[in-house]
């Protein structure tokens, strides 16, 4: 079994009801009008972003202050505790968090040549990390269980050349394949998996992982890391079974910031016949050892949604849990692969709030890896209003937002569809609320999702193979009164509606909308 299978055979086997894997996707024919819906951003500096951050007393910090606008910008801050520094050129804020715990209000502001912007920042200083869902990339749909150093050193300079950064992604993460593969015959993925102290070991495509971390931090973005309870990852490079505090210890030591923990070949190792118990047992144990590390680790459970985790990961220390199967293997039916994913996710909505999210999984548009074509990415077969949906669905549903897709082959559509300011603030809101089902039949579905300045995001999504007319009332939302209506997509006031809102709908397509309270 080839190394890029082995996390979509193992998780077959262990939620055959959510999973089917499939040898190739189908290309789906792709609409001609592929219409970049997202303005360009202003030349005036803006800051984006979300408006809160967690953090735990005198640990490490780092923030890079996402902002689009015309260079040079100049950053200042307002309130700034003094434990904390902000370069005025870069934006990027470092040093240590307070070490009282509370709420530190900063005003930061950015300034260009065409003006400047201001945006309050509170920094929360307490138990409680990600309070508003992590955002950036990840390997696995790309490289599967093979990346290298440098590509993730890339990744992260594309990060910032693209202005991905600048909308507030800030997630560089490893998935699979950065530690050795004893079944490898590769040299430069075997090797000794440990040292004579059990340290564990990369392999010789990565060598220096502090070095990595480094590199990923000196452009104030943050770094990620992946593991398994098991002996070996998804992927057959080492894992941590047996090795956890040492493995936590020196994930930390390195400076990585989110510690991705997939279940894999733990499945050699747990009961036969299982108990709740037992799927939580490998995630209380890192949990535990990941929160007593003297650096901040955004803890992600992946492990397909056994045993209801959305019941207990936050109580496992988990920051974000998968609620599915891999959304890349999912079987298209009538429709693609991830709006299944997002119905079974969106059940969970009361589970999910400010350091404890429901992840389905990644962004997987643009250019992405398959079955077929290991190491060498192919356009997402979805077509541009499927793609739009996509993305309004997990901003919506406040999931974790990492694309997947390869970095080196980034277009203007693709850019259009995951960096835009209002879309993104939906998912960052820090309300913290995700969005639930109003309606869902075999032709629509519809979410709503309260934001922290009174205002309603709504989406309307057309499930059905032509255009209709589609439309909510307000009763139907708790609403009441005429609300001001904002296109989120095109970032623009469409009108003043009483009583209900209504309006086409493309196929596979959705309206985005913001309703506002005069």
């Amino acid at each position: 079994m080839s190394h890029h299978f082995s996390r979509f055979a193992l998780t077959l086997s262990v939620v055959v009801t959510v999973l089917t894997v499939v040898s190739a996707p189908q290309l789906r024919s792709a609409e001609s009008n592929r219409e970049i819906l997202t303005p360009k951003p202003p030349a005036q500096a803006k800051i984006n972003g979300p408006t809160v951050y967690g953090a735990r007393p005198s640990h490490p910090f780092l923030y890079r202050i996402p902002c689009t606008g015309e260079r040079p910008v100049r950053f200042s801050a307002q309130g700034l505790p003094a434990s904390l520094h902000l370069d005025p050129l870069t934006g990027i804020v470092s040093g240590s968090a307070p070490d009282k715990v509370g709420v530190y209000p900063v005003t930061l502001a950015a300034s260009n040549a065409k003006g400047k912007s201001t945006r309050l920042f509170r920094i929360v200083v307490g138990d409680t990390l990600a309070l508003t869902p992590p955002i950036g990339w990840n390997t696995w749909y790309t490289d599967y269980g093979f990346p290298t150093g440098e590509k993730v050193r890339q990744g992260a300079d594309v990060m910032v050349s693209s202005g991905m950064a600048d909308f507030g992604y800030q997630y560089v993460n490893v998935d699979s394949g950065w530690s050795v593969t004893p079944t490898s015959k590769d040299p430069e993925l075997n090797g000794p998996q440990r040292d004579p102290q059990g340290v564990i070991l990369p392999n010789k495509r990565f060598q220096d992982m502090a070095a990595l971390a480094a590199y990923i931090h000196a452009k104030g973005l943050k770094a990620g890391l992946y593991s398994s309870p098991g002996p070996l990852v998804c992927g057959d490079s080492t894992g941590s079974y047996q090795h956890e505090e040492g493995d936590a210890r020196t994930f930390a030591a390195w400076g990585f910031d989110f510690l991705k923990y997939d279940w894999c070949s733990y499945d050699t190792v747990a009961p036969k016949k299982r108990e709740l118990a037992d799927y939580r047992k490998p995630y209380d144990l890192m949990g535990g050892i990941v929160k007593k590390q003297n650096r901040d680790m955004v803890f992600n459970l992946c492990q397909y949604g056994m045993g209801d985790v959305w019941n207990w990961g936050a109580d496992s220390g988990g920051h974000a849990w998968r609620t599915t199967g891999d959304l890349g293997a999912e079987k298209a039916s009538r429709l693609p692969g991830f709006y299944s994913i997002a119905f079974a996710n969106a059940s969970h909505a009361s589970n999910a709030g400010p350091g404890h999210w429901n992840d389905p999984d990644y962004i997987l548009i643009g250019f992405i890896d398959d079955s077929d074509h290991p190491q060498k990415p192919v356009p997402a077969a979805l077509t541009p209003n499927e793609q739009y949906s996509y993305m309004s669905m997990w901003a919506l549903m406040a999931s974790p937002l990492f694309f997947g897709g390869d970095m080196a082959q980034l277009d203007d559509f693709t850019l259009g569809i995951l960096c835009n300011s209002e879309v993104i603030d939906v998912d960052q809101d820090a309300l913290g609320w995700q969005g639930r089902v109003v309606r869902q039949s075999a032709d629509e579905f519809v979410l709503e999702k309260p934001l922290e300045d009174g205002s309603v995001a709504l989406g309307l999504f057309n499930l059905s193979d032509s255009s209709r007319t589609m439309s909510v009332s307000f009763t139907e939302l708790g609403l009441d009164g005429r609300r001001k209506v904002r296109d989120v997509w095109r970032q623009k006031d469409i009108g003043s509606f009483a009583d209900s809102f209504q309006s086409p709908v493309a196929s596979h397509g959705v309206i985005f909308v913001r309703l506002i309270k005069p």
